[in-house]
């Protein structure tokens, strides 16, 4: 098989990584790439904007058997109706049901059509309504960009002059373009957030192991949000019986009320569950792999990811029965200085060739790129380093001794990826 893989982060060298286990692959390309890719795949340039014909060109010229999309962006602007449309096999949800990411107004009411345990919302176009709301809340204030906001767009205000602050930033200086032309004011929920994403073939829910990130970018959930800065899987937080409970009370309506609307969603449907003191309740929705999350995930994966990937294009997921090593993952994230805000790029990475390739140790490259014989940094989450454990606690440890040895001016991670966890096992 020829496969082509779309995006240039962490995600998609995994992705690529898994893929390239597979016997059954033999040339591997990707639309974007990054340092780490370019040592598996073959480079081509990536999409510009929503015309994809240049791509469908390649896919058509390189034989290409399956393309498999990574980031949100395309998968919103309709890259998998045009391949589909051309007779071409793509991984990935269409335009119309990629909008369970794309539209925070439109996952909302997927969620409360299909009665899916979810938060109250309210829905504003005008700041003066929306403040106006505001004053009849208590905080913390939970305050959504409707559109993509690259994971960014969900901010906790913890006063009302933070939260009229983020209404305004978003309704009036359109802070995230066009996605900050519709809000959302939700109800703010208490408890632990866990991710649980599944294959979906349109009808059938093949799920995968739970995991949990870290959205904020310093050491105890404080700082602003970002797209990620580590992960962790397996989670003492989700036993098998709750892990059912999401799968039948989230993912499972939500499917159904997609295709009562006459939308068939294929592809990767991840849901993000908050852990209350009422139970589950759904957060968000997003159409593709997460990122750091796939990082933990497809480590643990035993069974073959292209057979699963063309079993749910070919809706035949009734075929598959997905194998995890019981190990545990951990993906701590290297960022630059500055992230989630302005930072710098290239600056050279060092210790690269210190981490071992002995099979339970990763490092996915995120925003890297080769300059001259050097490998430079080139985005604000650079690297995200995997580790497997026969315990969490291993897998975090053996995580903290390697990431030592990788070092970039101005670089920074955070110290207690997954000590939620370990305080929930009893472990200090």
């Amino acid at each position: 098989m020829n496969v082509l893989v779309i995006g240039s982060g962490g995600r998609e060298h995994c992705l690529i990584w898994k893929i390239a286990q597979s016997p059954d692959v033999e040339n591997i390309y990707c639309a974007g790439g990054n340092a780490g890719i370019a040592q598996l795949a073959e480079i081509i340039p990536p999409p510009v904007g929503p015309d994809f014909f240049a791509l469908v060109n390649f896919a058509k010229k390189e034989a290409i058997d399956l393309t498999v999309v990574g980031p949100e962006n395309p998968l919103a602007e309709g890259i998998v109706d045009i391949f589909d449309g051309e007779g071409l096999a793509v991984f990935g949800p269409s335009q119309q049901a990629a909008q369970i990411e794309s539209s925070k107004v439109f996952a909302k009411e997927i969620m409360l059509e299909a009665g899916i345990p979810t938060g109250w919302a309210e829905i504003f176009t005008s700041s003066n309504e929306a403040i106006s709301y505001l004053k009849s809340l208590k905080p913390p204030y939970v305050i959504k960009a409707d559109g993509l906001a690259a994971g960014k767009g969900v901010i906790i205000a913890h006063s009302f002059e933070e939260a009229k602050a983020q209404v305004e930033a978003n309704l009036e200086r359109l802070v995230f373009g066009e996605a900050s032309r519709k809000i959302l004011i939700e109800e703010f929920l208490s408890g632990e957030e866990v991710s649980l994403l599944a294959f979906i073939d349109g009808e059938n829910v093949v799920p995968m192991v739970p995991s949990q990130d870290h959205k904020p970018v310093y050491d105890g959930d404080t700082g602003p949000n970002t797209g990620g800065m580590g992960a962790y899987s397996t989670t003492p937080l989700i036993t098998r019986s709750l892990n059912s409970q999401i799968i039948q009370s989230v993912l499972v309506p939500a499917v159904r009320e997609l295709r009562k609307r006459g939308i068939e969603y294929r592809g990767v449907l991840y849901a993000g569950v908050i852990i209350t003191e009422d139970g589950p309740k759904a957060l968000e929705f997003n159409c593709r792999f997460g990122d750091p999350e796939t990082q933990v995930i497809l480590p643990r994966l035993q069974t073959d990811l292209v057979e699963v990937l063309v079993a749910t294009v070919e809706e035949r997921l009734y075929e598959v029965a997905l194998e995890w090593h019981p190990e545990s993952a951990v993906c701590v994230i290297a960022a630059s200085g500055g992230y989630p805000g302005p930072y710098e790029k290239g600056k050279p990475i060092h210790g690269l060739e210190k981490i071992p390739q002995e099979g339970r140790a990763f490092v996915f490259h995120a925003g890297t790129k080769v300059e001259g014989d050097k490998i430079v940094t080139n985005g604000g989450r650079v690297l995200g380093l995997t580790t497997l454990g026969a315990t969490l606690r291993e897998a975090i440890d053996r995580n903290y001794e390697l990431l030592r040895n990788i070092h970039f001016d101005k670089m920074h991670f955070r110290t207690d990826i997954g000590h939620k966890a370990l305080r929930r096992l009893g472990e200090p």
